[in-house]
C-alpha cells in the first residue's frame, strides 16, 4: 500500500510540485519515497537479478563459449590454419625449424608441427567436455563483479580457477592424439636427424607438456572471444537466461 501511495505521490509531484507530495505523504520523507520508487521501478540488468541468476548466466555463457570454441577448433585446420592459435614447435625444435626453413631443410619439423596441430584438433572435443564439467561445478564467488567486469572477465575467472586441473585431465587424451597422429614418431625421427642434443630431457613428455599448454591456450582464447561476443552482440544471446543476464 505504501509503495502504491508513493507511486501516486511521484506522479502528483511531477504535475503539482513537491508541496502536494508533502501534504499527502502521511509524514513520509519525500526524498526517501522517491528513492524507493527509483529502486523498485528503475532496476534493469544486473540490478534486478539475484546472485543465483547471475551465476547461472555466467556459467551458461562459458558453456556456450566452450561449445562454440571447440566446434571451431575441432575442424580440420582449426588450429593449424589459424595464426591466432596455431601450435608452434616448442623451444629448440621451433628454433631449429626457423633456421632450416629458409634453406628448404625443415620438412621433418614442418611435418611434426602439422601432426601436433592435427592432434589438438582431434583432442579438443575432450577438452570441451572437461571445460563444461569445470564450468558447471565451479562456484562463482563474486558473480556481480564478474558480470560487470571486462569483456572476458568470466573466462579469466574460469581459467584462473581450473587451468591446472584441466591441463592434468586433458594431457592423457592429448598424448593419445599425438601418438595417433604420428607426431611422437615424427618427433623421434626429427630428434634422430637433427641430433639428440636438441632435447636433453624425455622428448615425448616434453613435447606433450608444451603442446598441451598451447592447445589449451587456443581454447581459452576462443572462449574469451565468445564471451565478449555474448556481452556485446544481442544476436549471440541465444537463450532467455543469457538475454536476461546480459541484456537484450
Amino acid at each position: 500500500m505504501l509503495r502504491r501511495r508513493a507511486r501516486l505521490c511521484f506522479l502528483t509531484t511531477l504535475s503539482l510540485g513537491l508541496a502536494a507530495c508533502e501534504t499527502s505523504g502521511g509524514g513520509q520523507d519525500v526524498g526517501r519515497i522517491l528513492g524507493d520508487i527509483a529502486g523498485s521501478t528503475g532496476q534493469t540488468g544486473a540490478g534486478a537479478l539475484s546472485q543465483a541468476e547471475i551465476t547461472a548466466g555466467l556459467k551458461e555463457a562459458l558453456t556456450v563459449g566452450a561449445q562454440r570454441a571447440t566446434s571451431r577448433l575441432s575442424a580440420q585446420d582449426g588450429y593449424f590454419a589459424d595464426p591466432q592459435v596455431k601450435i608452434p614447435l616448442p623451444g629448440v625444435l621451433g628454433e631449429a625449424q626457423a633456421r632450416l626453413q629458409p634453406l628448404g631443410l625443415s620438412a621433418p619439423l614442418d611435418d611434426l608441427q602439422l601432426k601436433v596441430n592435427r592432434a589438438a584438433e582431434k583432442a579438443v572435443p575432450t577438452a570441451r567436455q572437461l571445460a563444461v564439467q569445470a564450468v558447471t561445478s565451479m562456484s562463482v564467488s563474486d558473480a556481480l563483479g564478474i558480470l560487470n567486469g571486462g569483456d572476458t572477465a568470466a573466462t579469466d575467472y574460469l581459467r584462473s580457477r581450473t587451468e591446472t586441473q584441466l591441463r592434468t585431465a586433458f594431457k592423457p587424451y592429448f598424448q593419445d592424439a599425438l601418438a595417433q597422429s604420428g607426431a611422437l614418431t615424427a618427433l623421434d625421427a626429427a630428434v634422430a636427424r637433427y641430433g639428440a642434443g636438441l632435447v636433453t630431457t624425455d622428448s615425448r613428455g616434453w613435447l606433450t607438456e608444451n603442446a598441451t599448454g598451447a592447445a589449451l591456450d587456443g581454447l581459452f582464447y576462443y572462449v574469451a572471444r565468445e564471451e565478449a561476443a555474448i556481452r556485446r552482440d544481442p544476436v549471440k544471446r541465444t537463450s532467455e537466461l543469457l538475454r536476461r543476464v546480459f541484456g537484450g
